[in-house]
């Protein structure tokens, strides 16, 4: 069968479903499952598990480290084999060893079982994050790119939601070993994505006879990659020597190593430190969950409009007026106000890389570059929790940790406006 979509006529692209939103809409499910409950489901049930395993702040906080660890080290490798080996395979073995992994979480008996396992699942959720986020830039083309890049970011927001509603009524309703179902109905859960997206996902639009979305013009031609796609066609190995690369991987390291810090013991600050119910801080969550879906959708379009540079310093700026609040409020308005805030920018950054990722090197080499800026983001997020823990358990107070996380986040805001991009960008 011919492969070449050149033949298709344009009349069949403008009134047919395109498959490439079953693919975002699987993407959006599998980034749910490997980071909305993968890393993010640890939030709620972090409480109620730290009580259950007799553990300490500093512990629980190198706990989310270790989900880290295992995350940092599948993200330039899955990205990599993705590029080799298709993405489907890759996100589907991933997928799976998250759910297996979160379901024997709840099997857990003490600290060392349970880091193991949180090793093992940041590693499926890299080996599942990774290629799904350069996948859409196969399926994604030019002004759409940012767009999707965000809707698929914001499975994170509906893992968020999911979780803020859902965890407090399994540790309600099941008491002392609540947090163990937990652990159970989203490792099922996410089990239950793995297969879907082992059925729906499709590696490139030419399996489809299909081009991409938005990737040719009113007369049905294809349209002309630009020069630094096509730079990006060559090899793996340049990537390494890219300085605008690295440059985005310390700047995502910025944003790791500040929003990990205040994911991490926002239900833990309000529930032990301000005495918040657990129902009423699961909602907060929620809320943020609610709201991070949309601001995908939105900073996702700012950047393909108005630029990614313009979004990543605005947003990097919201977040660090948002965690400075957290670190000083002691009212709900301010707990709320702080929430609104994050939630209204909370995963924008991952999306505007991945958008960046595939402006600059082009889909084919759009999962290995966006694994190589995620070691950054890796090493941002490792370090957060455990010195986030320490300081806690040091000064018996959730505002050096905050204040950390507001300083990081402006900090990412002021070297956002170094980076040297094109005006498009």
């Amino acid at each position: 069968m011919n492969k070449d979509p050149s033949f298709l006529n344009i009349d069949k692209h403008k009134n047919y479903f395109h498959y490439g939103y079953i693919v975002l809409l699987t993407g959006i499910f599998t980034v749910m499952g490997a980071l909305g409950f993968g890393r993010f489901g640890y939030t709620v049930i972090m409480p109620s598990m730290k009580d259950g395993l007799g553990l300490g702040y500093s512990e629980m906080g190198f706990l989310a480290s270790g989900n880290f660890i295992g995350y940092l080290i599948f993200a330039l490798t899955g990205g990599l084999l993705a590029v080799k080996y298709g993405p489907r395979l890759v996100i589907f073995i991933s997928l799976l060893i998250v759910g297996i992994s979160l379901f024997l979480t709840g099997l857990t008996g003490g600290f060392y079982d349970a880091f193991f396992l949180r090793v093992i699942t940041g590693l499926g959720s890299g080996g599942s994050y990774i290629p799904v986020m350069g996948l859409i830039s196969s399926w994604f083309a030019g002004k759409r790119r940012g767009m999707a890049a965000g809707l698929l970011v914001g499975g994170t927001g509906l893992g968020l939601t999911a979780t803020g509603l859902l965890i407090p009524r399994i540790l309600f309703y099941f008491g002392d070993g609540g947090w163990r179902y937990s652990w159970f109905v989203l490792g099922i859960i996410v089990i239950f994505i793995a297969l879907l997206a082992h059925f729906t996902l499709c590696n490139d639009p030419r399996e489809k006879e299909l081009y991409p979305i938005d990737g040719y013009n009113c007369r049905g031609e294809k349209k002309e990659e630009n020069k630094d796609e096509k730079k990006g066609l060559n090899s793996i190995n340049h990537l390494y020597r890219d300085k605008l690369l690295w440059f985005l991987g310390i700047i995502y390291s910025l944003f790791g190593f500040s929003y990990v810090i205040y994911s991490t013991f926002f239900t833990a600050y309000l529930t032990e430190g301000k005495g918040v119910e657990e129902a009423v801080a699961g909602n907060l969550w929620a809320l943020a969950g609610v709201l991070s879906i949309f601001s995908a959708l939105i900073w996702g379009l700012f950047s393909d409009y108005l630029g990614r540079k313009n979004a990543l310093i605005s947003v990097f700026l919201f977040q660090a007026v948002s965690f400075g609040i957290m670190a000083f409020s002691q009212t709900m308005g301010g707990y709320f106000l702080s929430t609104l805030l994050f939630g209204l920018t909370a995963w924008s950054i991952p999306g505007i890389m991945a958008a960046l990722c595939g402006d600059t090197l082009g889909p084919k080499m759009a999962p290995a570059a966006l694994g190589i800026i995620t070691i950054g983001f890796g090493i941002g997020q490792f370090i957060g929790p455990g010195l986030s823990g320490l300081l806690l358990d040091y000064t018996s107070s959730f505002t050096a940790p905050f204040l950390l996380s507001a300083g990081t986040a402006f900090l990412g805001g002021v070297a956002s406006w170094f980076l040297q991009l094109k005006t498009n960008q």
